[in-house]
This record gives C-alpha cells, structure tokens and sequence, in this order.
C-alpha cells in the first residue's frame, strides 16, 4: 500500500491531575527513526513511545514532543520536629516557673515556632519516572497522536499513488511505443542490409545462405522483446505491490531501479526512432524515483 512517509498530528488530553499535550512529525528517511523530547519525569515512557511508534509505522524520522502539565496541586506532607517542639516546651515550662510567661504552649503557638513545623511538597517518585496515572495519561495521548498521523500519512499517500499510477501509465505507453518502433527499426534495418547486400557484384555475396544466417544474427542484435517483457512484468508488479497491505517504499525503489536500467538497455539496442522515446521514458522514471523516495 502507498503510504507517505510525511504527515504531522498534534493531541491534548486532560485528566483530573495533568494535561499532556503530544506533536508528532514524520520525514522521509530510510528507516524508522523515532526521537523523543519530553519532560525528565517522562524519560522511564521513551522506550514505550518507541514501541507505540513500531506498531503503526514502517519507515521515517518521528520527532515527538511531548509537554506535561500539572492542573491539580501536588501533594504536601507535614512534619513535625517533636525533639526540637520538647525542648521548646520545656524552656517555655521553666519560664512560666520563674514568672516570666503566664498560660500553657497552645496550638497556635506551635504555628508561629520557626523550623518546628515544616510544610513541603511530598517526595516525588524516583528521577525519570512519572506516577503511573500520569504515564498511563500520557501513552493514551501519544497512541492517538500517532494514529492520528497515520491517518495523514494513507491520506497524502492517497494523493502519492494517484500522481505514481498516471506516471506509471505513462511509461507503459512509452513501452508500447518503444516495442513498435523497435520492430519498424528492425524490419528497415533488414531492408537496407538487403539493399546493400543486392547491390554487390555477385562474385562478392558468398554463400547465400550463410549470408542469409549471418543478417537474421546481426539484425536479432537490435531485438528488445526480452526487455519488453521485463519492463511489464516490472509494471504489473508495481501496481501489485501498490494495492497490497505492506510498506512497499523500498521495493518500488528497487523497482524503478531496474526499470531504468531496462530503459538503458533498450535504448543501446533499438533502431530506427526509439532515442527520443528512450530519453523521455527515462525523464519520467526519474520523475517516478524522486516520488517514491515520499513513499513508506
């Protein structure tokens, strides 16, 4: 199937603690190559994003950025310094013994003690790993956000294998063409080696049948029907490949490889008009080359 290896999603999910919003971009590039940007707290989620990025696609470069944000207030702990609030207390008795305060240490006192009560944000999880919620929260985000792309990848990949299948028209015409020209080439080369060969004086013709052999030999050098065929077994297998359910970027690089080369042959065998066909055939393989290089 013809998929693009270009596309871009962006997705924002919230939850009751976080807001996670992921963008993914994909480039052409030979294999799959996946890069992750996000906060240190999500570092232990890379590998899983990776993983998620392998289920849905074959081949480009995946930049995904990922940017968390907290929308409830983090848990807080309180501690308090009961060694330090026992030694307070305990000046604070021998002052009222000697009359120098009145009343017993209350609650409020202990609030406005400095360093006895300490109010802090509870201890977060071990660097680089997120509470589950949040990964959990996060992973939802980035599997739509990657389907979401591969969505936009078949669509441009829609868009890719209409413009290849007129181009790949194309060229089967081309073929045509060239195996017509090819055989009025031949049938002309033969005339006028005929030609050449009635204009001899007859004590230089030889052997008419040996003479004969060897203008059947020379003029079978100029044949093209074993590229012919190779070429439209190249084009069908084309058109199979494309309406499979695989990635097929490569293989139809490899194909258009082989059609060129074909192309080449052809045109250092065929006579008669076949060169601006071969020259024109070979411009839109190029054309069909630098297209699939967009092709997953």
């Amino acid at each position: 199937m013809i998929r693009s290896m270009t596309g871009f999603a962006a997705l924002t999910r919230e939850d009751d603690l976080a807001r996670a919003h992921v963008t993914a971009k994909s480039v052409n590039h030979r294999f799959l190559d996946v890069v992750v940007k996000a906060p240190q707290s999500l570092a232990s989620v890379e590998s899983r994003v990776k993983s998620l990025a392998q289920q849905r696609l074959a081949r480009g470069r995946i930049d995904v950025i990922i940017n968390l944000e907290h929308t409830a207030p983090p848990p807080r702990e309180v501690t308090l310094d009961e060694v330090l609030l026992a030694q307070i207390a305990q000046a604070f008795e021998a002052a009222r013994d000697k009359g120098l305060v009145e009343g017993t240490l209350t609650p409020a006192d202990v609030l406005r003690l400095p360093q006895v009560l300490d109010i802090r944000p509870a201890a977060s999880e071990p660097a680089g790993v997120a509470p589950l919620p949040l990964t959990t929260l996060v992973e939802q985000v980035v599997s739509e956000a990657f389907d979401a792309l591969a969505v936009m990848r078949q669509t441009e990949g829609r868009f890719l294998a209409a413009d290849l299948d007129s181009r790949l028209t194309t060229v089967a015409g081309f073929v045509d063409e060239l195996q017509r020209l090819a055989r009025e080439g031949q049938t002309a080369l033969e005339a006028r080696l005929r030609e050449r060969l009635d204009a001899l004086p007859v004590e230089m013709r030889g052997d008419p049948a040996a003479v004969a052999q060897e203008l059947v030999r020379f003029v079978a050098r100029s044949d093209i029907d074993e590229e012919i065929v190779r070429m439209r077994g190249h084009l069908g297998h084309w058109r199979t490949l494309a309406d499979g359910d695989e990635a097929c970027g490569r293989k139809l690089d490899f194909l258009v490889q082989e059609m060129n080369r074909e192309i080449n042959t052809i045109g250092s065998k065929a006579e008669g008009r076949a060169t601006e066909v071969v020259i024109a055939a070979k411009a839109e393989l190029e054309r069909i080359r630098e297209q699939v290089q967009n092709v997953e």
